[in-house]
């Protein structure tokens, strides 16, 4: 099997992020409307790149905060793509991202998740 240089390995970011509701907002509704307003924002193409993904374990439905996962690349339009999304469902919302980290842990220091 042959080597994989760590350059050509895709880094990672983990952005924390807070959602601001008018009504209770469950872990698949805010999953499912995230991923269509970034493929609506980002293109087929981008968000396949992007590598998005929602860490489930760190969701907490009672502060409203988590966690998703994307390439370094593209933090930037993946936390647009988020500040673009208005409602779920029947409750509008609003997300905040509070921080960039490359580790879940360094996120955390600063962050309570």
């Amino acid at each position: 099997m042959p080597k994989t240089y760590s350059s050509l390995r895709v880094k990672k970011r983990y952005v924390f992020f807070r959602v601001l509701s008018d009504g209770p907002v469950s872990y698949s509704d805010l999953k499912n409307a995230a991923f269509g307003c970034l493929l609506e924002w980002m293109g087929e193409e981008s968000f396949g790149k992007a590598d998005v993904t929602f860490i489930r374990n760190l969701w907490d439905s009672r502060s409203r905060t988590g966690v998703l996962r994307c390439s370094h690349r593209f933090v930037d339009h993946v936390k647009l793509g988020l500040s673009m999304m208005h409602q779920t469902g029947d409750h509008r919302l609003s997300i905040q991202t509070l921080r960039v980290s490359g580790t879940i842990k360094g996120g955390r220091s600063k962050i309570r998740v």
